[in-house]
């Protein structure tokens, strides 16, 4: 049955992960005094999940973090809803509906939505034992409960990206035989250069990971609760655990419910508004036009859904918001920390700086002719705030002083006049 309007106005989000939860607390801090519902069907309250594939994986509280403490949220009077599913959403009545047959209506709606993890069309895959993607902390659960409870603990990581590599890390330093398979010709293929594949491929080896290059997982055969890992090429690869890590699909069912503009994720613009005026989306559901880069981009980062928190927060609350156009990520892999600033899609040059000083640290910058897009730093936080500050400012940089690992990294000595 349809609840009566309220009083005031009322922002109902949906999705309590970092995106979600850091705008109903934004909210607040901005001065709305309306309701806020904050919505989510996952039971547990809200984490963070970076930390998920990192050092939490086969600890004992995979779950990590809270993002706040359950009392944060009744002090800012914010009604958290957990173990909840919004499963249609009305515009014309401003209402959504939930999985038990109840009506909330909206001032303003926010979809949070996220993405969930691809599980490849693989001969087998559905009756494999322990076959596990890993986003959310149910997933780290049921790892490191099958990891500890497994006597032989032969893993098997398909796919070679971020949270695969991080996966492996984690699971081979807890005593696991890993052994990653990648589909492309190398590591990272998609977000790096090929010196940055070839690090963490040396990374992993020197750490008695197994990694293999160019391997099309074409069925998993399944035996006593064993699995054998096949691929196309004949190899195979005995697993007692399998760790699913080849990218997702967005959460845009409620948007096409909703009849909203969809483009590689819901359309927004640059306060977040989708093609609704009373509808918006942040974090990985949404594609933006970015404004740096001048291409529409669907972003995976914590920041950029913190980001899109704040300005949603803002444009509700008649303020002028600001958004930080520059991306960036980060990735923990052993004694490894690799900072990410930008973009490097459309790089036509590649400068690999090296530190004297420090032989564990180094930098990869990339360069569209003379347009510096993006620095990977690994170990190297000054070289990661150097490119943030001459991305953002589009300062031109004198690659031969780059090059030359006998200066120090300043900008004073990079910049070109």
């Amino acid at each position: 049955m349809m609840n009566a309007q309220p009083p005031k106005e009322t922002c109902i989000i949906v999705g309590a992960s970092h995106g979600g939860v850091n705008l109903a607390f934004a909210l607040r801090k901005e001065g709305y005094s309306g309701r806020i519902q904050l919505l989510d069907t996952d039971k547990r309250v809200p984490y963070h999940r970076p930390p998920l594939s990192k050092k939490h994986l086969i600890s004992d509280q995979p779950a990590g973090q809270l993002l706040k403490p359950l009392q944060a949220y009744e002090k800012a009077d914010i009604d958290l809803q957990l173990g909840v599913t919004v499963v249609d959403v009305n515009p014309s009545e401003k209402s959504v509906t939930l999985d038990d047959g109840t009506s909330h209506v909206y001032t303003q709606l926010v979809l949070a939505t996220g993405a969930q993890p691809i599980i490849p069309p693989i001969s087998g895959v559905d009756s494999a034992a322990h076959l596990y993607t890993l986003r959310t902390a149910e997933d780290a659960q049921a790892i490191a409960e099958a990891f500890n409870a497994c006597e032989k603990k032969r893993v098997v990581v398909i796919g070679g990206g971020y949270v695969g590599l991080e996966a492996a890390a984690s699971l081979q330093l807890c005593g696991a035989k890993v052994t990653v398979l990648e589909r492309e010709s190398r590591l990272l293929a998609r977000v790096t250069a090929p010196d940055m594949s070839d690090y963490f491929y040396r990374l992993h080896q020197e750490n008695g990971v197994a990694v293999f290059n160019a391997k099309n997982v074409s069925e998993i055969q399944t035996h006593n609760n064993e699995n054998l890992v096949c691929c196309s090429d004949g190899s195979q690869y005995p697993a007692d655990i399998i760790v699913v890590g080849v990218g997702v699909r967005v959460n845009t069912h409620l948007a096409e419910k909703a009849g909203l503009k969809l483009d590689n994720g819901i359309a927004v613009d640059g306060n977040n508004q989708t093609s609704d005026d009373s509808i918006y989306a942040i974090g990985d559901c949404c594609a933006q036009f970015n404004t740096h880069y001048q291409r529409w981009l669907r972003l995976e980062s914590v920041q950029n859904a913190l980001e899109q928190a704040k300005v949603v927060a803002a444009v509700i609350c008649a303020k002028t918001p600001k958004m930080n156009a520059i991306p960036w990520f980060w990735s923990d892999q052993y004694a490894v920390k690799l900072q990410m600033v930008g973009l490097s899609q459309g790089y036509n040059k590649v400068v690999v700086r090296h530190e004297r000083v420090n032989p564990e640290s180094f930098s990869v910058w990339y360069f569209n002719d003379d347009e510096l897009l993006s620095v990977d730093a690994v170990n190297h936080a000054k070289a990661y705030v150097l490119g943030t500050k001459l991305i953002a400012q589009r300062q031109r940089v004198d690659i031969d002083k780059l090059q030359d690992s006998s200066l120090a990294l300043n900008s004073a000595l990079l910049v070109q006049i």
